[in-house]
């Protein structure tokens, strides 16, 4: 059986920084993409950042590239989301998504995905 877990999330402070983390069992997290991604009440899911099978490739939203950065620890079968300056509009419950061997040349979207953690909350408020 897969299972995702995150944590690392909590409050903060704008400007602050976290990382998050995504722990897998009953699967070889270095043989699935990985993607994060966050929701908000009334908004739609959104992309944040994924990392690829075979490749290691990175994608991450637009309004996140060059402060998050995600990363893969293969010996913990971890993928980790560092947060930086992070301000109000990050704030929302943040998923880990995983499936196997896919080589994403793209960014991903919520579709690729099939197994799915149980999210951690992210609050960025002064």
């Amino acid at each position: 059986q897969v299972q995702l877990v995150e944590s690392g999330g909590g409050l903060v402070q704008p400007g602050g920084s976290l990382r998050l983390s995504c722990t897998g069992s009953g699967l070889k997290l270095d043989d699935y993409a990985v993607g994060w991604f966050r929701q908000v009440p009334g908004k739609e899911r959104e992309m944040v950042s994924c990392i690829s099978a075979g490749t290691d490739s990175t994608f991450y939203a637009d309004s996140t590239e060059g402060r998050f950065t995600i990363s893969k620890d293969r010996g913990m079968n971890t993928v980790y989301l560092r947060m930086n300056s992070l301000n109000a509009d990050d704030t929302g419950n943040y998923f880990c998504a995983a499936e196997p061997v896919l080589v994403l040349l793209r960014p991903c979207v919520s579709g690729d995905f099939r197994s799915w953690g149980q999210g951690t909350q992210v609050t960025v408020s002064s």
